[in-house]
Protein backbone atom coordinates (compact mmCIF):
# COMPACT_ATOMS: atom_id res chain seq x y z
CA UNK A 1 0.00 0.00 0.00
CA UNK A 2 0.92 2.98 -0.95
CA UNK A 3 2.53 4.53 2.66
CA UNK A 4 1.41 7.99 1.74
CA UNK A 5 -2.17 7.59 1.96
CA UNK A 6 -1.86 5.08 4.61
CA UNK A 7 -2.89 6.80 7.76
CA UNK A 8 -0.35 9.19 9.11
CA UNK A 9 -2.42 12.25 10.81
CA UNK A 10 -1.06 15.80 10.29
CA UNK A 11 -0.17 17.37 13.86
CA UNK A 12 -1.53 20.82 12.66
CA UNK A 13 -4.54 19.58 11.72
CA UNK A 14 -6.33 15.91 12.07
CA UNK A 15 -6.72 14.62 8.59
CA UNK A 16 -6.70 11.49 7.48
CA UNK A 17 -5.97 9.78 4.23
CA UNK A 18 -8.05 7.86 2.36
CA UNK A 19 -8.73 5.53 -0.81
CA UNK A 20 -12.08 5.72 -2.79
CA UNK A 21 -12.39 2.35 -4.69
CA UNK A 22 -14.37 -0.23 -6.42
CA UNK A 23 -15.29 -3.40 -7.25
CA UNK A 24 -17.70 -2.89 -10.84
CA UNK A 25 -18.86 0.32 -9.41
CA UNK A 26 -19.33 -1.13 -5.57
CA UNK A 27 -17.74 1.38 -4.19
CA UNK A 28 -15.89 1.97 -0.73
CA UNK A 29 -13.74 4.26 1.11
CA UNK A 30 -10.49 2.66 2.72
CA UNK A 31 -9.15 4.13 5.65
CA UNK A 32 -5.81 2.32 7.02
CA UNK A 33 -6.33 2.62 10.99
CA UNK A 34 -3.65 0.34 11.15
CA UNK A 35 -0.84 2.81 12.81
CA UNK A 36 -4.07 4.90 14.37
CA UNK A 37 -6.16 2.59 16.39
CA UNK A 38 -7.94 5.46 18.32
CA UNK A 39 -10.17 6.84 15.29
CA UNK A 40 -13.32 6.37 17.08
CA UNK A 41 -15.16 5.59 14.53
CA UNK A 42 -18.65 5.38 15.80
CA UNK A 43 -21.62 4.50 13.60
CA UNK A 44 -22.72 8.11 13.08
CA UNK A 45 -18.49 9.13 11.77
CA UNK A 46 -19.24 6.50 9.45
CA UNK A 47 -22.66 7.48 8.50
CA UNK A 48 -21.27 10.82 7.73
CA UNK A 49 -18.02 9.65 5.48
CA UNK A 50 -20.57 7.44 3.22
CA UNK A 51 -22.95 10.11 2.55
CA UNK A 52 -23.32 11.11 -1.04
CA UNK A 53 -24.16 14.73 -0.59
CA UNK A 54 -21.89 15.97 2.30
CA UNK A 55 -19.33 13.16 2.92
CA UNK A 56 -17.11 11.37 0.26
CA UNK A 57 -19.53 8.87 -0.45
CA UNK A 58 -19.55 5.05 -0.64
CA UNK A 59 -21.67 1.94 -0.53
CA UNK A 60 -19.18 0.77 2.37
CA UNK A 61 -17.01 2.44 4.85
CA UNK A 62 -13.85 -0.29 5.09
CA UNK A 63 -11.42 -0.10 7.87
CA UNK A 64 -8.10 -1.77 7.57
CA UNK A 65 -6.97 -3.21 11.51
CA UNK A 66 -4.42 -5.34 12.63
CA UNK A 67 -4.83 -9.05 12.41
CA UNK A 68 -4.54 -9.94 16.07
CA UNK A 69 -3.47 -13.87 16.28
CA UNK A 70 -1.82 -14.35 13.20
CA UNK A 71 -2.95 -16.05 10.18
CA UNK A 72 -4.11 -12.89 8.37
CA UNK A 73 -2.38 -10.00 6.68
CA UNK A 74 -5.58 -7.41 8.28
CA UNK A 75 -8.44 -7.19 9.61
CA UNK A 76 -11.09 -5.50 7.46
CA UNK A 77 -14.14 -3.94 9.53
CA UNK A 78 -17.25 -2.86 7.21
CA UNK A 79 -19.21 -0.44 8.25
CA UNK A 80 -22.89 0.50 5.91
CA UNK A 81 -24.12 3.48 4.77
CA UNK A 82 -26.25 3.74 7.70
CA UNK A 83 -23.54 2.90 10.16
CA UNK A 84 -24.12 -0.73 10.87
CA UNK A 85 -21.31 -3.94 10.47
CA UNK A 86 -21.56 -5.86 7.93
CA UNK A 87 -20.25 -9.60 8.13
CA UNK A 88 -18.62 -9.58 5.19
CA UNK A 89 -18.23 -8.15 1.54
CA UNK A 90 -16.62 -9.54 -1.70
CA UNK A 91 -16.14 -6.79 -3.60
CA UNK A 92 -14.44 -4.93 -1.02
CA UNK A 93 -12.06 -7.81 -0.02
CA UNK A 94 -10.85 -7.69 -3.45
CA UNK A 95 -10.06 -4.30 -3.21
CA UNK A 96 -7.86 -4.62 0.11
CA UNK A 97 -6.62 -7.79 -1.13
CA UNK A 98 -4.76 -5.66 -4.16
CA UNK A 99 -3.55 -3.34 -1.62
CA UNK A 100 -1.91 -5.79 0.58
CA UNK A 101 -0.05 -7.23 -2.49
CA UNK A 102 0.99 -3.98 -3.35
CA UNK A 103 2.43 -3.53 -0.28
CA UNK A 104 3.55 -6.98 0.64
CA UNK A 105 4.67 -7.92 -3.13
CA UNK A 106 2.80 -10.82 -2.78
CA UNK A 107 -0.26 -12.50 -5.14
CA UNK A 108 -1.55 -14.66 -2.10
CA UNK A 109 -3.06 -13.02 1.08
CA UNK A 110 -5.65 -13.26 3.71
CA UNK A 111 -8.13 -10.65 4.89
CA UNK A 112 -9.81 -11.29 8.07
CA UNK A 113 -13.33 -10.31 8.23
CA UNK A 114 -16.00 -10.77 11.95
CA UNK A 115 -17.60 -13.37 9.65
CA UNK A 116 -13.54 -15.40 9.18
CA UNK A 117 -10.50 -15.30 7.14
CA UNK A 118 -11.00 -14.76 3.34
CA UNK A 119 -7.66 -15.57 1.67
CA UNK A 120 -7.23 -13.95 -2.08
CA UNK A 121 -5.15 -14.77 -4.66
CA UNK A 122 -4.03 -12.74 -7.75
CA UNK A 123 -5.42 -14.22 -11.64
CA UNK A 124 -3.14 -13.68 -14.71
CA UNK A 125 -5.50 -10.82 -16.17
CA UNK A 126 -5.71 -8.99 -13.16
CA UNK A 127 -8.68 -9.65 -11.43
CA UNK A 128 -8.62 -11.11 -7.64
CA UNK A 129 -9.94 -14.34 -6.80
CA UNK A 130 -11.46 -14.88 -3.00
CA UNK A 131 -12.63 -17.79 -1.53
CA UNK A 132 -15.53 -16.34 0.50
CA UNK A 133 -15.80 -19.98 2.82
CA UNK A 134 -18.46 -22.18 2.71
CA UNK A 135 -22.21 -21.44 2.04
CA UNK A 136 -23.94 -21.92 5.34
CA UNK A 137 -27.58 -23.18 4.28
CA UNK A 138 -29.18 -24.10 7.59
CA UNK A 139 -32.12 -21.67 9.38
CA UNK A 140 -29.91 -20.83 12.61
CA UNK A 141 -27.05 -20.33 10.03
CA UNK A 142 -28.98 -17.43 7.67
CA UNK A 143 -30.15 -16.68 10.64
CA UNK A 144 -33.73 -16.85 10.10
CA UNK A 145 -36.30 -15.77 13.37
CA UNK A 146 -37.59 -19.07 13.06
CA UNK A 147 -37.01 -23.30 11.32
CA UNK A 148 -37.42 -23.11 7.68
CA UNK A 149 -36.54 -25.23 5.27
CA UNK A 150 -33.99 -22.62 3.70
CA UNK A 151 -34.29 -23.43 0.31
CA UNK A 152 -38.25 -22.45 -0.04
CA UNK A 153 -38.95 -19.07 2.50
CA UNK A 154 -43.07 -18.50 3.25
CA UNK A 155 -42.20 -14.65 2.19
CA UNK A 156 -43.88 -12.48 -0.80
CA UNK A 157 -44.25 -8.87 -1.78
CA UNK A 158 -46.24 -8.81 -4.80
CA UNK A 159 -45.18 -10.55 -7.89
CA UNK A 160 -42.00 -12.07 -6.26
CA UNK A 161 -41.76 -14.46 -3.76
CA UNK A 162 -40.72 -18.16 -2.25
CA UNK A 163 -36.72 -17.04 -1.95
CA UNK A 164 -34.16 -19.40 -1.07
CA UNK A 165 -31.87 -18.30 1.93
CA UNK A 166 -28.11 -18.50 3.18
CA UNK A 167 -25.02 -16.99 4.50
CA UNK A 168 -21.73 -15.93 3.19
CA UNK A 169 -20.66 -14.24 5.81
CA UNK A 170 -23.99 -12.33 5.85
CA UNK A 171 -27.40 -13.14 5.57
CA UNK A 172 -28.84 -13.18 2.14
CA UNK A 173 -32.54 -14.28 0.57
CA UNK A 174 -32.47 -14.74 -3.63
CA UNK A 175 -36.02 -14.30 -5.15
CA UNK A 176 -35.55 -15.57 -8.60
CA UNK A 177 -38.13 -13.79 -11.36
CA UNK A 178 -39.07 -14.21 -15.05
CA UNK A 179 -37.59 -10.88 -16.20
CA UNK A 180 -35.43 -9.07 -14.20
CA UNK A 181 -36.11 -5.56 -17.07
CA UNK A 182 -39.45 -5.41 -14.82
CA UNK A 183 -39.12 -5.14 -11.09
CA UNK A 184 -38.01 -1.76 -9.66
CA UNK A 185 -35.41 -3.07 -6.50
CA UNK A 186 -37.20 0.05 -4.59
CA UNK A 187 -40.94 -1.35 -4.66
CA UNK A 188 -39.99 -4.46 -2.99
CA UNK A 189 -36.14 -4.47 -1.38
CA UNK A 190 -36.90 -2.32 1.73
CA UNK A 191 -39.65 -4.13 3.18
CA UNK A 192 -38.04 -7.20 2.17
CA UNK A 193 -34.82 -6.25 3.83
CA UNK A 194 -36.48 -5.98 7.18
CA UNK A 195 -39.29 -8.86 6.91
CA UNK A 196 -39.71 -10.63 10.57
CA UNK A 197 -38.03 -13.62 9.42
CA UNK A 198 -34.48 -11.77 9.03
CA UNK A 199 -33.75 -11.21 12.71
CA UNK A 200 -30.62 -9.14 11.75
CA UNK A 201 -31.96 -8.27 8.33
CA UNK A 202 -31.20 -9.42 5.25
CA UNK A 203 -29.31 -8.45 1.44
CA UNK A 204 -31.96 -9.61 -1.08
CA UNK A 205 -31.48 -10.69 -4.38
CA UNK A 206 -33.14 -10.67 -7.06
CA UNK A 207 -31.99 -13.25 -9.92
CA UNK A 208 -32.87 -14.21 -13.61
CA UNK A 209 -31.44 -17.74 -14.54
CA UNK A 210 -30.65 -17.33 -18.46
CA UNK A 211 -28.99 -20.31 -18.72
CA UNK A 212 -27.46 -22.96 -16.98
CA UNK A 213 -24.12 -21.04 -16.55
CA UNK A 214 -25.93 -17.33 -16.55
CA UNK A 215 -27.55 -15.54 -14.24
CA UNK A 216 -28.71 -11.56 -14.41
CA UNK A 217 -28.77 -10.20 -10.89
CA UNK A 218 -30.02 -7.03 -9.03
CA UNK A 219 -29.35 -6.52 -5.15
CA UNK A 220 -30.48 -4.57 -2.55
CA UNK A 221 -28.38 -4.75 0.55
CA UNK A 222 -29.00 -4.70 4.08
CA UNK A 223 -27.75 -0.98 5.21
CA UNK A 224 -27.53 0.29 1.75
CA UNK A 225 -30.49 -0.27 -0.46
CA UNK A 226 -29.50 -0.77 -4.33
CA UNK A 227 -25.54 -1.43 -5.25
CA UNK A 228 -24.24 -2.02 -9.10
CA UNK A 229 -22.48 -4.79 -7.60
CA UNK A 230 -22.66 -7.44 -4.41
CA UNK A 231 -19.82 -10.03 -4.13
CA UNK A 232 -21.57 -12.00 -1.54
CA UNK A 233 -24.86 -11.54 -2.86
CA UNK A 234 -23.67 -12.49 -6.36
CA UNK A 235 -22.30 -15.89 -4.57
CA UNK A 236 -25.70 -16.16 -2.59
CA UNK A 237 -27.35 -16.42 -6.01
CA UNK A 238 -25.43 -19.20 -7.51
CA UNK A 239 -25.57 -21.15 -4.41
CA UNK A 240 -29.01 -20.81 -4.64
CA UNK A 241 -29.12 -20.89 -8.00
CA UNK A 242 -27.82 -24.47 -7.83
CA UNK A 243 -29.81 -25.81 -4.94
CA UNK A 244 -32.92 -25.20 -6.74
CA UNK A 245 -31.84 -26.81 -9.84
CA UNK A 246 -31.49 -24.60 -12.13
CA UNK A 247 -28.05 -23.81 -12.75
CA UNK A 248 -24.50 -25.81 -12.94
CA UNK A 249 -21.65 -25.03 -9.61
CA UNK A 250 -20.09 -22.29 -11.67
CA UNK A 251 -21.86 -19.44 -13.42
CA UNK A 252 -21.09 -15.92 -14.59
CA UNK A 253 -23.22 -13.44 -12.48
CA UNK A 254 -23.84 -10.22 -14.35
CA UNK A 255 -24.87 -6.96 -12.20
CA UNK A 256 -25.75 -3.70 -13.15
CA UNK A 257 -21.52 -2.57 -12.77
CA UNK A 258 -20.32 -5.85 -14.63
CA UNK A 259 -19.89 -9.59 -14.20
CA UNK A 260 -18.34 -11.91 -11.50
CA UNK A 261 -17.36 -15.09 -11.79
CA UNK A 262 -18.64 -17.64 -9.32
CA UNK A 263 -18.35 -21.66 -7.71
CA UNK A 264 -19.59 -23.53 -5.11
CA UNK A 265 -16.75 -26.24 -5.19
CA UNK A 266 -17.97 -29.59 -4.46
CA UNK A 267 -15.23 -30.80 -2.61
CA UNK A 268 -15.55 -28.20 0.32
CA UNK A 269 -18.73 -26.37 -0.16
CA UNK A 270 -16.56 -23.26 -0.15
CA UNK A 271 -17.85 -20.51 -2.85
CA UNK A 272 -15.12 -18.65 -5.36
CA UNK A 273 -15.57 -15.04 -6.57
CA UNK A 274 -13.22 -13.65 -9.13
CA UNK A 275 -13.88 -10.19 -10.87
CA UNK A 276 -11.84 -6.70 -11.13
CA UNK A 277 -10.41 -4.35 -8.92
CA UNK A 278 -10.10 -0.60 -9.10
CA UNK A 279 -8.98 3.07 -7.00
CA UNK A 280 -11.11 5.70 -8.54
CA UNK A 281 -9.33 8.37 -6.58
CA UNK A 282 -7.27 9.50 -3.29
CA UNK A 283 -7.85 12.28 -0.50
CA UNK A 284 -7.83 13.06 2.99
CA UNK A 285 -10.57 13.66 5.20
CA UNK A 286 -11.19 16.01 7.97
CA UNK A 287 -11.83 13.82 11.19
CA UNK A 288 -13.16 17.59 13.29
CA UNK A 289 -15.69 17.61 10.78
CA UNK A 290 -17.51 14.47 11.13
CA UNK A 291 -19.83 13.91 14.05
CA UNK A 292 -18.15 13.94 17.58
CA UNK A 293 -18.50 10.66 19.24
CA UNK A 294 -20.89 10.25 21.94
CA UNK A 295 -19.03 11.53 25.14
CA UNK A 296 -18.68 8.79 27.87
CA UNK A 297 -21.01 8.32 30.70
CA UNK A 298 -18.33 9.35 33.39
CA UNK A 299 -17.66 12.26 31.56
CA UNK A 300 -21.04 14.06 31.34
CA UNK A 301 -21.16 15.56 34.49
Amino acid sequence: MDRACAGRISPAVMTLPFRKMHGLGNDFVVLDARGRPDLRLTPARAAAVADRHTGVGCDQLIVLEPAEGGGADVFMRIRNPDGSEAGACGNATRCVASLLAAETGRPRVTVRTVSGDLPAVALPDGRWRVDMGPARLGWRDVPLAREFDTLHLPISRGPVGDPAACSIGNPHATFFVPDLSRLRLDTFGPSLERDPLFPERANIGFAQVVAPDRILLAMWERGAGPTRACGSGACAALVNAHRRGLTGRRATVVLPGGELEIEWREADGHVLMAGPVATAFTGELDLDALPEPAAPAHAAA
